[in-house]
């Protein structure tokens, strides 16, 4: 979005952020864990010499976002080595589903759509930027369906709607 904006392809005065998530720890379902994400604390200890599961932090927003918390927290020294890099955030939740990395650095909406893990720890905010997805009308917009769109979706309707289907950081 701020690539559209920078070129004044949006109408800047529609921009709004309209969801947000959370970057978590996740784990197998039956995994017996729990872990407190705090400043040192012992993930490395914790993947007991397996790997951990994150979308590539040189490309991909969630791995990006899950090493800029490592950093903070003063942990990615100690398992940047021990990291698989996924494709994408749902390959590395897949490698947890599968048991093939007892933890994996991932969305909170995608731990929702996956039976085969659960959440052992929730990233504080202050760790890594905000994780939002913005909306906003392009410029040269003349449609009244997008506009019609646009409205519905920053309504106080949608946000119900959002809330109901536990999707994250509706606003």
């Amino acid at each position: 979005m701020d690539y559209l904006e920078n070129r004044n392809l949006i109408q800047k005065d529609t921009r709004k952020n309209l969801l947000g998530n959370r970057l978590v720890l996740a784990a197998p379902s039956d995994a017996d864990i729990k872990l407190t994400i705090k400043p040192g604390f012992d993930l490395a200890g914790a993947l007991h010499g397996w790997k951990l599961a994150m979308a590539d932090p040189s490309s991909v927003p969630a791995g990006k976002y899950g090493k800029a918390a490592l950093e903070k927290l003063g942990v990615w020294a100690s398992v940047e080595k021990l990291v698989a890099r996924a494709e994408n955030v749902r390959g590395a939740l897949l490698l947890v589903s599968r048991h093939e990395a007892p933890l994996g650095i991932v969305y909170a909406t995608d731990v929702a759509a996956d039976p085969g893990v659960k959440v052992v720890g929730v990233f504080p905010p202050e760790t890594h930027p905000p994780i939002v997805y913005p909306i906003a009308l392009v410029s040269e917009n003349q449609e009244p369906a997008a506009q019609r769109l646009f409205e519905f979706l920053t309504s106080a309707a949608a946000k119900t709607n959002l809330r109901k289907a536990r999707v994250h950081g509706s606003r």
